[in-house]
């Protein structure tokens, strides 16, 4: 009896939740104008790498002559933060924002009612979940995918890919890794200051560099391939803008 009561009372404090936020999301976008309307807003999930595929996609739409702007941080944020960042980039001409998305800020639908141009996930290391048990993390993830982004993009290399090779994009869904189909990584060379990788897209290899070190840059430079082929993205400016970001260590 007790389970059920306390599985009554998670399920009446969602809904209460769910409804004051769908409320809060109506009277941000009154305030702010809607700018969404106008601009593709790019969703960057996971358990690492958001900030560093963030900022890597960031600069190939630079490169590539895109207005956009970025919102990186992994630290939560509240749904008028979020608003208030999309107006002040449309005010600012862009016409596409990348976001970083923890899971803390989907648990409590920060982003209800916004349309998903791409939503793309790093990974799901377990290990480094502080604040919140696996499944829930699971149920945080799905509402970003649940809101029928255009484009999905997914890590196929993720031990945990399973989980989420069920959810698709409504036009289109593209993976990646060394196991992945559209964006396949070959090899990879690391360095104290650097990594060094050549990757596979439509059967075209080519080879990039970033400041990064590491070896899951090379993974985060395919997933932000990933996302620059779901928009068209010319393999040169991929190149350039994984080049352009340099982290603030360096």
């Amino acid at each position: 009896m007790e389970k059920r009561e306390t599985s009554k009372a998670k399920n009446k404090n969602g809904g209460l939740k769910t409804r004051t936020q769908k409320i809060k999301a109506g009277l941000l976008k009154s305030y702010y104008g809607n700018p969404v309307k106008d601009m593709k807003v790019v969703a960057i999930t996971g358990t690492t790498g958001k900030v560093t595929v963030a900022q890597f996609v960031h600069e190939i739409l630079k490169a590539s002559g895109e207005q956009v702007a970025v919102f990186a941080s992994d630290q939560p944020f509240k749904m008028r933060t979020l608003h208030k960042f999309l107006s002040e980039a449309w005010k600012a001409g862009a016409n596409v924002v990348v976001v970083t998305v923890p899971a803390e800020t989907l648990m409590d639908n920060v982003f209800y009612g916004l349309p998903i141009h791409i939503a793309a996930m790093t990974n799901f290391v377990t290990s480094s979940l502080t604040d919140m048990t696996v499944d829930e993390y699971i149920e945080s993830e799905k509402t970003l995918f649940d809101m029928k982004p255009e484009t999905v993009v997914l890590n196929h290399d993720d031990v945990n890919y399973d989980i989420f090779a069920d959810f698709k994009g409504t036009k289109k869904t593209l993976d990646y890794g060394q196991t992945g189909k559209d964006v396949k990584i070959l090899n990879s060379k690391l360095y104290a200051k650097g990594t060094e990788a050549t990757l596979s897209i439509k059967s075209e290899v080519i080879s990039m560099a970033t400041f990064v070190p590491g070896e899951t840059a090379v993974s985060y430079m395919a997933c932000a391939t990933a996302i620059a082929e779901a928009f068209g993205i010319k393999i040169d400016d991929i190149v350039e803008g994984i080049a352009n970001y340099e982290p603030a260590e360096i």
